[in-house]
């Protein structure tokens, strides 16, 4: 009887060493993902996300960065593994630019790109020579124009590309100075200027709120400035890592991230392209 009741001992201990280095193993197969964004706000939008990653062993990690003009380089480089932070046309343009082989997986959201004063609460407000700052890379840039056109400040050569730049401007009634600057600069310089195009998340992380704005963006229903999930391409080709990518897609696509897009921020973040497969 002794014996027997050591051996059941000796099993239950073997068992148990053997069901904690699975629980171990487990553990240490969790796989770490970097993700690059620009602005704090992308912490909110990713929390569920992040969550629901983790009970499938994806501990998805938020790498933060403060300008346009680096994540692209990063991921490039196999820094990070992901990003999302940009729009289609800004993509397309930087990749182009730099030569990056890098590529949307999955659509996330479009964001206004309003305009923005301290000094006056409306358009018709704003004097002559009036400074206006707006964001100066391409994309944003010509985007801004764009809001500018819309809100009757400026007429656009009807040959302007889909990026129009200043030198497209052919009608500028009020002679507006458009001062270009980083766009992550602009929330910060807007005390110093007649009015401003303030980026989404810029505005959303220096507490500017949409319905302060003197005008609002009419750009929103176009595909172009659909924000996105990217990639690198190299890494699309292996089947281990498209899964877990996949997965991260649909994570963000997700009714908890509406709920964060309505109630945390007031549908400041519209969803598109949820229904599209991009890999």
């Amino acid at each position: 009887m002794k014996k027997l009741i050591a051996g059941i001992l000796i099993g239950a201990l073997a068992l148990t060493s053997v069901f904690g280095a699975t629980k171990k193993s487990k553990k240490a197969k969790a796989i770490e993902i970097k993700i690059g964004v620009v602005g704090s706000i992308y912490e909110d939008l990713w929390a569920p996300a992040q969550k629901a990653l983790k009970a499938e062993g994806i501990n998805l990690k938020i790498v933060q960065f403060s300008d346009y003009v680096t994540p692209n380089n990063a991921l490039n480089n196999g820094e990070i593994d992901l990003n999302a932070f940009q729009h289609r046309i800004y993509l397309e343009n930087d990749a182009g630019s730099h030569g990056y082989d890098i590529k949307l997986i999955g659509n996330t959201f479009i964001i206004p790109l309003n305009l923005y004063s301290n000094k006056v609460k409306s358009v018709s407000e704003l004097k002559n020579g009036a400074v206006i700052a707006i964001p100066n890379d391409v994309t944003n840039g010509g985007r801004a124009i764009k809001v500018l056109a819309a809100a009757g400040l400026i007429k656009l050569s009807p040959n302007a590309g889909f990026n129009p730049t200043v030198s497209d401007i052919i009608e500028n009634p009020k002679n507006i100075v458009i001062k270009e600057l980083a766009a992550n600069t602009i929330p910060s310089a807007l005390a110093d200027v007649d009015a401003a195009i303030v980026n989404g998340n810029y505005a959303l992380d220096f507490g500017i709120k949409t319905e302060s704005a003197i005008f609002k963006d009419t750009s929103v229903d176009e595909k172009q400035y659909w924000n996105l999930i990217a990639a690198r391409t190299s890494d699309l080709k292996d089947p281990e890592k498209v899964e877990i990518f996949r997965k991260i897609v649909e994570a963000f696509q997700s009714k908890e991230t509406e709920d964060v897009f309505n109630k945390t921020y007031g549908g400041y973040f519209i969803k598109e392209g949820w229904d599209i497969d991009e890999f």
